[in-house]
Parts: C-alpha cells; sequence; structure tokens
C-alpha cells in the first residue's frame, strides 16, 4: 500500500520509491526524456539524443518531389524524372548534413548569477566543437524565451548566456534547453532537449522603503552610536536617503558643500537588526520584499547590520558577503536550503 507520493510520477512504497508512467502525454514524454536524456551539467551530442525530422519546408519539398514523379510516370518524361531523383538526392543529403551540424558538439553549465524575483535569469552555457568541425545556425533557448541564435565555425569554444525570466522566489529551473538547428537547406530540423542541471537562487522581489528606524534600546554589545530621537544635538553625519528635511545643516552644506544631517539622541546600540516582527500584519510575501529592500538599503552604507526571521538569526555584520547570506536566508525562507539536484 501506497504511504506517499513523492512527484508526479512517483510513490513511496513499504518505503521504496517506485516510478509509474503518468497518464497524460506530456508525463509519458517527460518520463521518457528524463531517461533518454538524462540530467548532466556536460553533454556531448551523439545519434542517441539528437531528434531529426522533415520541417515544413521539408515537407513541402517532398510534396514537389512527390507531384514530379507523379507527372514523369503520367506523361512518361525522363526529364522529369530525371530532375525529380535530383531534388530526392538533394534531400537525402541535407539529412546528413543536417545531423552532423549537430553531431559532436560539447554543451556544458557554466554558472548563473542570482537574480530578484521579476528578473531574468542568465544561464552560462559553454558551446565547444572537435577540431575541423564546424557548427552553424545554432539557435538556443528555454521554453516559452526567445533563442539565441550560435555560429560556432571559428572558435574552438563559445560562452553564452541564456536568459529566463525568474517570476517567484527560491530556486528557479528554467526547464530543458532546446538546441536545434535547419541548416544548410531548412528542409529538416534537428534538435535535442538537454537539462544542464542548473537552478538559479531569485530573492524576493524588493520594495524600496529607505533603511528602518533603529530602536532606542541597546543590546549592550558592539559598538554604540547616536540614534535619532528628539533631545539634545550631539553632532553630524552624513545624508542618507530617507532623513528627514528639517534635520538637514544648510548651513554646513553651504560652506562646505557636503550634505549633513543634525543627530539628536541618546547612545544605542550601533548596529542595526532588521526583524520579522517589525512587519507583523503583512502577508509572507510582502514582508520578505520590505525586508529584501531594507537589506539593500542597508549594504549600501557602512554600518552593520542583521536579519532576525522565525528561526533564522543572522548576526550583524557588512559587506557583499554578509549580503548575499541575508538575501539568500529570504529567498529559501520556507523553502529547500539545498540546491536541487
Amino acid at each position: 500500500m501506497a504511504e506517499a507520493v513523492q512527484g508526479a510520477d512517483t510513490v513511496v512504497e513499504r518505503g521504496v520509491a517506485v516510478r509509474f508512467m503518468p497518464s497524460t502525454p506530456r508525463g509519458r514524454w517527460r518520463v521518457w526524456l528524463d531517461r533518454r536524456i538524462p540530467a548532466a551539467r556536460n553533454v556531448r551530442l551523439h545519434r542517441g539524443n539528437i531528434f531529426i525530422f522533415p520541417s515544413r519546408a521539408g515537407f513541402a519539398f517532398l510534396g514537389l518531389v512527390s507531384l514530379l514523379v507523379l507527372a514523369a510516370i503520367n506523361y512518361q518524361n525522363s526529364m522529369v524524372f530525371g530532375l525529380a531523383f535530383l531534388l530526392a538526392s538533394t534531400f537525402a543529403l541535407t539529412i546528413g548534413h543536417t545531423y552532423r551540424n549537430l553531431a559532436g558538439l560539447e554543451i556544458a553549465a557554466a554558472g548563473v548569477r542570482p537574480v530578484f524575483a521579476g528578473e531574468h535569469a542568465e544561464f552560462g552555457v559553454i558551446l565547444r566543437r572537435n577540431p575541423g568541425s564546424g557548427h552553424h545556425a545554432l539557435w538556443l533557448g528555454w521554453p516559452g524565451e526567445i533563442p539565441q541564435n550560435v555560429d560556432l565555425d571559428e572558435e574552438l569554444e563559445q560562452r553564452v548566456r541564456i536568459p529566463a525570466r525568474a517570476h517567484h522566489r527560491g530556486w528557479f529551473n528554467p526547464g530543458r534547453l532546446r538546441l536545434e538547428t535547419t541548416w544548410p537547406l531548412g528542409l529538416l530540423r534537428a534538435w535535442t532537449w538537454l537539462d544542464l542541471a542548473q537552478h538559479a537562487l531569485v530573492y524576493p522581489r524588493p520594495v524600496d522603503s529607505g533603511i528602518p528606524q533603529r530602536s532606542a534600546s541597546a543590546s549592550g554589545e558592539g559598538e554604540e552610536q547616536v540614534v535619532e530621537g528628539h533631545d539634545d544635538f550631539v553632532g553630524l553625519r552624513l545624508y542618507r536617503p530617507g532623513d528627514a528635511l528639517k534635520h538637514l545643516a544648510w548651513k554646513s552644506f553651504v560652506r562646505d558643500g557636503e550634505l549633513m544631517v543634525k543627530e539628536y539622541g541618546g547612545q544605542a546600540d550601533r548596529r542595526l537588526w532588521l526583524d520579522w516582527e517589525a512587519l507583523a500584519g503583512l502577508p509572507t510575501e510582502d514582508r520578505l520584499s520590505r525586508l529584501c529592500g531594507w537589506v539593500l538599503a542597508c549594504a549600501a552604507t557602512r554600518d552593520a547590520y542583521g536579519l532576525r526571521l522565525p528561526g533564522v538569526d543572522i548576526a550583524p555584520g557588512s559587506g557583499e558577503t554578509h549580503r548575499g547570506a541575508l538575501l539568500r536566508a529570504l529567498a529559501l525562507y520556507g523553502r529547500d536550503q539545498d540546491e536541487p539536484r
């Protein structure tokens, strides 16, 4: 008896994962394709993973040859027979040229940078050819995206970036990469579907809301600094976006040409915490977007900042590595932390 379901084509039966054939044609095609061309970060094309079929122009060409043969039979015209056989032999030769335009080509994954939700993730792909061979008019693209044209006849290796729009945060898999060609005459189409096992990390869509106000309470740890309040004037600091206009030091700006802000208040912890609980009442994705905007705003300053999520505490810090760690935590909140394989 099945205890649980794992995906569309796998069940767990007595602790063992058992695959079964999906009922839909699309599902059966996907299972067959996974077996025929398994996921790999480096693939060399050969007869086992290349498909070839006449294009629309090819079917029209075959129809023309058939009409010529019928006309030659009807009128007993040897010249028409010769033309029909010449065109048929041209079609047969084109099959080999179209196939060899893909055969022997090596495709490898070249990594992808994290992006924000709504942006295009650019997946790196490396194309390599064997010396003495050439590959012309290659088209690469993800499903639903505009393909890119590549010619590999001079360089032995070429690196391209294939974009795919990421709509949601978390790990993003664009699907199988389609590589096809109709070279040289457009009569046949050779193609393949490749799973290069690449996944892009997608951060939440940021909401620009400036830097959050610091709490006036100190934790007793770390370096102390003056925080905004309404007590005595204690000094000036550089202007940051979102600062109140009434606190601008115009005299200092006229004298030095540098926009400064007057600070008032007592002593508090210099570190800034970006707290999930500070956004109580907002939906989960809205909270993550607001926190993402805060991270980007704080990263533009020199101050240390940390992140508090339910079950996750990242100590205050600064720098690109710290910024990436916070954005990763926001991207994978409530999701699988490890990159899918």
